[in-house]
């Protein structure tokens, strides 16, 4: 498939969420509750130190990093669900506030590839009866905040998520058209 790859939908999120628990597979879940509540690319997700998302034993519910594409900094809220699948692999894991949050298995001073984060992606959705082709890294970026603008219609708040400059990004990443104004404004009555 050629372009942007698909947003997965709630039912996949909680499809993919369900088979990660039951497979046991601690350090997946969360990274992809991560990936979903940080909304970063996938770069900056591999690249998470652990004192970046831990403050005093505790998984923060907020977390500041500086992208490496615009160098620009961009907050996201770590939820429950998230708090606590990171606090499990944490705990598995162990490790000291500099170290990578997901270490690469070859060396723990490298962190996990954006190659194997795909690899892993794609297993996952695969697990769930979706075609992987259809979905990449950028999916998990973009899944919550396709959910938030779905719901709230907020192409400001999708932009200080993603932490967009300009609003034509985030109307092109999003695919707003016409037709997303009209419905809108056919839903406003005067």
């Amino acid at each position: 498939m050629v372009g942007a790859k698909r947003a997965l939908k709630e039912k996949h999120v909680w499809a993919i969420r369900f088979w990660l628990g039951s497979e046991q597979r601690v350090r997946d879940k969360a990274l992809f509750d991560l990936a979903l509540d940080s909304k970063l690319r996938g770069c900056d997700l591999v690249s998470l130190r652990i004192g970046d998302i831990v403050t005093s034993g505790q998984v923060r519910h907020r977390a500041m990093v500086v992208q490496q594409k615009t160098r620009r900094p961009v907050q996201f809220e770590i939820t429950e669900t998230a708090r606590e699948s990171v606090r499990t692999w944490l705990e598995h894991r162990g490790g000291g506030l500099n170290e990578y949050v997901f270490p690469s298995r070859l060396s723990p001073k490298a962190h996990l590839s954006t190659r194997q984060y795909a690899r892993l992606l794609d297993q996952w959705v695969q697990a769930v009866g979706l075609i992987p082709g259809e979905y990449g890294t950028h999916s998990l970026r973009r899944t919550k905040v396709a959910m938030i603008y779905k719901r709230t219609s907020n192409i400001r708040a999708v932009q200080i998520l993603l932490g967009h400059s300009k609003l034509d990004s985030t109307v092109r990443y999003l695919g707003v058209d016409v037709e997303d104004a009209l419905a809108l404004s056919e839903a406003t009555d005067l």
